[in-house]
């Protein structure tokens, strides 16, 4: 159906199929016996744990209503920090679309990103 004088927001994961835990090391086992869970993240069989403060920023954000939305990873672009607003101190890549400033933050563990507007003068260049 189309419905031209209504719009549907709709809310989608972030990070689609994973489940963020913090965990004893010991605790391992009990996790991978939950029904659903396939496999913990990990390189070379050692469980890669994702730092802290980038799931707090993201946690942050995203209380404070910021609007994100899952953004494919990336592995170049310019490097920047986030100098005002909620996301403050922050470190991520930024990208252009259509006129407007995106702040990509990205989970390296995941090989996930996600993706904010923001002003030009809430970043500063870190290259």
């Amino acid at each position: 159906h189309r419905w031209a004088d209504r719009r549907k927001q709709v809310e989608l994961a972030l990070f689609p199929g994973y489940v963020f835990v913090h965990i004893d090391p010991r605790e391992r086992l009990r996790v991978l016996q939950l029904p659903g869970v396939v496999r913990l993240v990990s390189f070379n069989g050692i469980p890669a744990p994702l730092p802290e403060i980038d799931i707090e920023g993201l946690r942050n954000g995203l209380e404070q209503g910021i609007y994100a939305q899952p953004h494919p990873y990336l592995r170049a672009g310019h490097r920047v920090r986030v100098i005002r607003g909620p996301l403050a101190g922050a470190h991520g890549i930024l990208v252009r679309k259509k006129d407007k400033l995106r702040f990509v933050i990205s989970i390296d563990v995941l090989m996930r990103s996600v993706a904010v507007e923001l002003n030009a003068e809430d970043i500063v260049a870190t290259d």
